[in-house]
C-alpha cells in the first residue's frame, strides 16, 4: 500500500467523518429539495427545470477535472473544510440577495452553480479520504454505513425541506444549510487523517497529474467500464428522475407535501437498500450487485412512467431508492479496491465528472421534451433504452473483462491474499490492461 495504515482509532475517525460529511449534507439536501421545488412551482417550465440542473452539474463537472488532482496534491481534510465553507458563504449570500427582494431565476442559478464549484472541489477529496481513515476490510461496510446515514439524513431533508419551504418560504431553508456546514467543518476538523507519502514527496506539475490521472483511468479496465455505465444510468434514469416532481404537479397536484412523500419514499427505500449492503450484502460480489442495481433501475424508470395513480407512483420510487445503495456503494468500493490510492483522487474526480455532467446533458434534452410530450412517455421509453444499451456494454469484450477483472479482485480478496507485491494495489494485475505510458514533465 502507498498509504499510511489505519490509525488506531480508526472507529473514532471515520465516525466523526461520516457525522460531520453527513450534517453538512443535511443542510445540502435542503437547498437542493427547496430550490428545485421552488423553481418547479414558480415555473412549471421543462426548460427551467432543465436549466437548474445544468446550473448544479455541469460547473461540478468542469471543476471536478481540476478538484481531484488537487486532492491528490494537498492535505485532503483541509480542502474539504475550505470547500465546504465556500458553499455555505455561497448560500449565505443567496439568503441575503433574496431578503432584500431578488428573486430572478437567473439569481438563483447563478447561486447554485458557485455551489456546484465548490461540490467539485469537495466530492472527489470526501471519496479518496475514505480508504485513508478505514481499514481495507472495512470499505464495503463503510461505504455501506455512510450510504445508510445518507439516506436517513435524505429521509429527514425533503420533510424538513417540506415543512420550512410551505410554511415559512425559501430564504429560512438557506440559513439551515449555513448552520449545518459549521458543524460539519467543525467536527471534521478533530478528524485524524494519516499523509500519503506520495503527496508530501510529489515533485510532478498539474499538468502531468491532471494527463496522468486521465491516460491511468484509460487503461484501467475495471474503472474505464464501471465509468460507462455510470454515465448510462445517469443519463438515462438519473437524468429522468429530475423532472418526476413536474410529472407530480401536472398529473396529480402541485401541493408540497405530494413532493414531499414521493421523496420520503425514495430516501426510505435508500434507507433499507444502505442498512442491506452494510449488513447482509457486505460479501456479495460488487459486480453482482452493480449489475442488477443498473438493470433494476431501468425496470423501475419505465415503472414509473407506467404508474396509473400517486401511490402506486410513490411505491416505484421507493424500488428505485432501494436500489441506489445497490449500486454506489459497490461501485465506490471497487473503485478504492482497484485503484492505486496516490490516484484516489483523480479518479473519483472523473466520477465526478460524469456524475456531473451526464445529469445535465441529459436534462437538456428530457427537460425540453417534456414540454412537448409527456413525462410518462419519456420515462418509459429512458427505461427501455437504458436494458438495451447495459446489455450491449456487457456484451463488449471491454464488459467482459471488467467483469473478469472484478472477479479476480473478489476471489483473492476471498483467499485473503492479493497476490499483488508490496506496496502495489490489486490493479496492478487485476484492473490495468498496461501501464500508463508517461506524460511528458515539467523539471
Amino acid at each position: 500500500m502507498t498509504t499510511a495504515e489505519a490509525p488506531e482509532h480508526w472507529k473514532r475517525n471515520t465516525g466523526l467523518f461520516l457525522t460531520g460529511q453527513t450534517v453538512s449534507l443535511f443542510g445540502s439536501m435542503i437547498v437542493q429539495y427547496a430550490v428545485m421545488w421552488y423553481v418547479t412551482f414558480e415555473t412549471r417550465s421543462g426548460l427551467a427545470v432543465a436549466l437548474y440542473a445544468l446550473a448544479a452539474f455541469l460547473p461540478q463537472g468542469i471543476v471536478s477535472i481540476f478538484g481531484g488532482v488537487i486532492a491528490d496534491r494537498v492535505n485532503r481534510k483541509v480542502l474539504v473544510m475550505i470547500a465546504d465553507s465556500s458553499i455555505a458563504l455561497a448560500t449565505l449570500a443567496l439568503a441575503l440577495l433574496m431578503l432584500n427582494g431578488l428573486t430572478d431565476l437567473w439569481i438563483i442559478l447563478v447561486a447554485v452553480g458557485v455551489r456546484s464549484i465548490g461540490a467539485g472541489v469537495q466530492s472527489p477529496a470526501v471519496q479518496a479520504m475514505i480508504p485513508q481513515i478505514a481499514p481495507p476490510d472495512q470499505l464495503m461496510r463503510v461505504n455501506g454505513l455512510f450510504q445508510t446515514i445518507q439516506s436517513a439524513m435524505a429521509l429527514l431533508a425533503p420533510a424538513a425541506a417540506g415543512a420550512v419551504f410551505g410554511v415559512f418560504g425559501i430564504v429560512p431553508v438557506f440559513f439551515i444549510d449555513v448552520v449545518t456546514a459549521v458543524i460539519g467543518v467543525g467536527l471534521l476538523a478533530f478528524v485524524t487523517v494519516p499523509t500519503l507519502a506520495s503527496i508530501a514527496a510529489k515533485e510532478t506539475s498539474f499538468r502531468y497529474d491532471l494527463v496522468e490521472g486521465l491516460q491511468y483511468i484509460w487503461r484501467h479496465k475495471v474503472v474505464r467500464w464501471l465509468l460507462v455505465v455510470f454515465a448510462i444510468i445517469f443519463l438515462l434514469t438519473v437524468a429522468p428522475s429530475f423532472i418526476t416532481p413536474l410529472l407530480v404537479a401536472r398529473t396529480f397536484g402541485d401541493e408540497v407535501w405530494m413532493v414531499t412523500v414521493l421523496e420520503l419514499a425514495f430516501s426510505v427505500g435508500m434507507i433499507i437498500g444502505g442498512v442491506l449492503v452494510s449488513t447482509v450484502l457486505a460479501r456479495f460480489s460488487r459486480m453482482g450487485l452493480i449489475l442488477f442495481a443498473t438493470f433494476g433501475f431501468a425496470v423501475f424508470t419505465t415503472a414509473l412512467g407506467l404508474s396509473p395513480n400517486l401511490w402506486v407512483f410513490y411505491g416505484f420510487m421507493f424500488g428505485f431508492g432501494l436500489l441506489v445503495p445497490l449500486f454506489s456503494a459497490p461501485f465506490m468500493t471497487l473503485v478504492q479496491e482497484t485503484v492505486d490510492p496516490d490516484k484516489h483522487g483523480r479518479v473519483f474526480s472523473y466520477v465526478g465528472i460524469v456524475m456531473a455532467l451526464a445529469a445535465p446533458i441529459g436534462m437538456s434534452v428530457f427537460g425540453p421534451l417534456a414540454d412537448v410530450i409527456s413525462v410518462q412517455l419519456l420515462l418509459v421509453v429512458a427505461g427501455a433504452v437504458t436494458v438495451v444499451v447495459v446489455v450491449v456494454a456487457i456484451a463488449l469484450p471491454s464488459g467482459r473483462a471488467a467483469i473478469a477483472a472484478s472477479r479476480a479482485v473478489a476471489e483473492k480478496e476471498a483467499a485473503g491474499d492479493s497476490g499483488a507485491p508490496e506496496g502495489a494495489s490489486p490493479a496492478v494485475d487485476a484492473g490495468v490492461a498496461d501501464a500508463p505510458a508517461e506524460p511528458s514533465r515539467r523539471e
